[in-house]
């Protein structure tokens, strides 16, 4: 098999990695690396004592997820580094893994060289009959940018009966277990450092499209995952990491007879969302909409730079209905309900 680096990226994270290294040590056919994200908890110690036989890469701070993976695979990719690598996979540290995990994925991407991602079926660790919130059976996006999976929508989870065990063309694949092609993450520049966390994975996949490479879900490989080991599910910062990354991601990737339009209704839309958020009580969450779209407002000039590299074009897998009326108003709430 192609050479494959398994990294888990770590952040004060002992209490998962010791829970869940032993899944991934005993059913992982590939090298697998700890790049830790200046944590100051005893992860690394941990670490050393336990696994001496796992490498570790030492970040000197909380570079956050984007940029925590871009530092330890340039690490990878360096001239001195003594393997070159086929295929990263970004793996979190909540996440048990089941035997033989890795080749599925693998073997799927050599037999179609213009795949560039891939992601395996990922299942809740406490429900394992259950669609994780975080990939489910493959990311998909609605015509206004709000992601969702198959499996997922919004915070309905489906029971896995089976129903999306077909290997398919998805829009994006989950940063919780993503496969990556080397040459294509350094091609693009890996993930947007200025995200630090959240959409970062998407905007990664939609840049991987527009590049002209296809992204897919492999349902022979299956995960299970803990899911919110950072942040907490409801969380000011997280809300505002979300909006914000969110138009960020639609600003750069959009086409042009699109992106205006979209992004003048997805403004809008916050602005209903923030207002919600007041009325129910949640000021904390009003007011990271509110940052989010100041912090926007202000990386326009980068954003637009950004933009001129990617050179958007139309890509395929995008939902060109509205979730939100589809799930809200007509009570759509499973995947297959939807009108592709």
């Amino acid at each position: 098999m192609k050479k494959t680096a398994v990294v888990i990226l770590n952040w004060n994270g002992r209490a998962m990695l010791e829970r869940f290294m032993p899944s991934v040590v005993q059913n992982t056919e590939a090298d697998i690396i700890v790049a830790d994200n200046g944590s100051t908890d005893d992860s690394v110690a941990f670490m050393r004592e336990r696994y001496p036989q796992i490498q570790l890469i030492l970040l000197d701070k909380n570079y956050g997820f984007a940029d925590g993976y871009n530092k330890a695979f340039e690490q990878l990719n360096a001239q001195e580094y003594p393997i070159k690598y086929d295929y990263y996979v970004l793996l979190n540290s909540d996440v048990e893994c089941t035997p033989h995990w890795v080749e599925p994925v693998v073997e799927m991407m050599e037999s179609m060289p213009d795949v560039a991602i891939a992601q395996p079926k990922l299942l809740m660790y406490d429900q394992c009959d259950t669609f994780e919130y975080a990939g489910g059976a493959g990311g998909f996006i609605d015509s206004y940018g709000y992601p969702f999976c198959r499996g997922r929508l919004f915070s309905t989870l489906e029971k896995d009966h089976g129903q999306y065990d077909d290997p398919c063309d998805i829009f994006w694949a989950t940063g919780a277990a993503m496969f990556v092609r080397a040459s294509v993450w350094h091609q693009l520049g890996g993930l947007d450092g200025n995200f630090f966390a959240h959409m970062e994975e998407i905007d990664f996949c939609w840049r991987t499209k527009n590049a002209g490479y296809r992204v897919r879900y492999c349902p022979q490989s299956v995960l299970f995952h803990v899911g919110g080991g950072t942040l907490p599910k409801s969380s000011p910062f997280k809300t505002q990491l979300n909006f914000r990354n969110n138009l960020s991601m639609l600003y750069k990737n959009l086409p042009d007879n699109r992106r205006c339009r979209v992004l003048a209704m997805r403004m809008w839309l916050d602005r209903v969302a923030a207002v919600k958020f007041l009325l129910e009580g949640h000021r904390g969450e009003y007011l990271a909409v509110r940052k989010a779209h100041k912090e926007y407002r202000a990386w326009k000039p980068a954003l637009r730079r950004k933009r001129e590299a990617i050179k958007p074009k139309q890509v395929t897998c995008v939902y060109n209905g509205h979730l939100l009326l589809d799930y809200f108003l007509l009570g759509r709430r499973r995947f297959s309900d939807l009108k592709f």
